[in-house]
């Protein structure tokens, strides 16, 4: 893509220094206070269970998670756990982005088409995923395969429908302009459509990671005897809630670790152009 202004190597003014160190300083007070109220919650959580406010047979605390964390670590089992589950989600996820996008351009590039199947895929949308669940079992048994279709099949179908929204906003002048140069439809998706969904594109994953972490651990509830998903209705059922609210706590650093990879992208990719 070309650029309107090529960068230059003048200084940076006064004016833009303070600016720059302004917001830096606001980045830095919003990671503090976020660490802050983090510290807060913990603290007064650990305060509570000391103190008998509430039963920790119940609601655990931070010393009884990280006692139980360190024997997991010590054992090396966690790890087993933590490595399914990612395997699950990313592959879910990859296969998620893929197929939307290809879906997405097909319904965009033929409109008969779209106008067929939209409404099934707001259906589909809509259909609570849990209720498949009891079906994949049947169809796929119990194992990776139904853990990973779960996964899919929590945010697929949402993400079609908002590239497909998407797409059909692009810049009508422009495509005006392809077409008048003598563009065909394919020279208006591959010059204007996708490199202006790109934003779109970033944006979707964002959500389409948390969906398939969340479709993942559905799978896992009901169809694995492994990954953090198994470690939280097993450990439900036995009470044992250091198991069920480190697995929670896993999976939330997991969740964020994922979505810094792709907001990081989306930054660079902001940068860039």
């Amino acid at each position: 893509m070309d650029r309107p202004f090529p960068k230059t190597d003048a200084p940076i003014s006064p004016r833009q220094q303070q600016f720059l160190l302004a917001h830096r300083r606001h980045h830095h007070m919003v990671s503090l206070t976020r660490l802050l109220l983090l510290l807060l919650f913990l603290g007064i959580w650990e305060l509570a269970a000391r103190m008998d406010w509430i039963d920790t047979f119940f609601f655990s605390s931070p010393s009884g998670i990280l006692q139980y964390l360190y024997q997991l670590l010590i054992d090396y089992s966690i790890f087993q756990h933590i490595g399914i589950t990612l395997f699950e989600t990313v592959l879910s996820f990859l296969l998620v982005t893929v197929s939307s996008l290809a879906l997405a351009t097909l319904l965009w590039y033929h409109n008969s088409l779209s106008e067929i199947l939209e409404p099934y895929l707001v259906i589909l949308n809509a259909l609570p995923k849990s209720a498949l669940a009891p079906l994949l079992i049947v169809w796929l048994g119990t194992g990776t395969d139904t853990i990973i279709v779960a996964g899919i099949s929590v945010a697929v179908f949402g993400s079609i429908i908002s590239l497909y929204t998407g797409f059909c906003q692009a810049d009508p002048e422009t495509l005006k302009l392809i077409y008048t140069l003598g563009g065909t439809r394919r020279d208006a998706l591959c010059k204007v459509i996708l490199p202006s969904s790109v934003p779109l594109i970033l944006s979707n994953m964002k959500v389409n990671i948390g969906l398939s972490l969340v479709g993942v651990i559905i799978g896992e509830f009901l169809a694995a005897r492994r990954g953090l998903g198994y470690l939280i209705i097993y450990g439900s059922q036995v009470f044992q809630l250091n198991m069920v609210i480190t697995s929670i706590l896993i999976l939330c650093g997991i969740a964020m670790i994922f979505y810094r990879l792709i907001q990081s992208a989306e930054h660079y990719y902001r940068k860039k152009y």
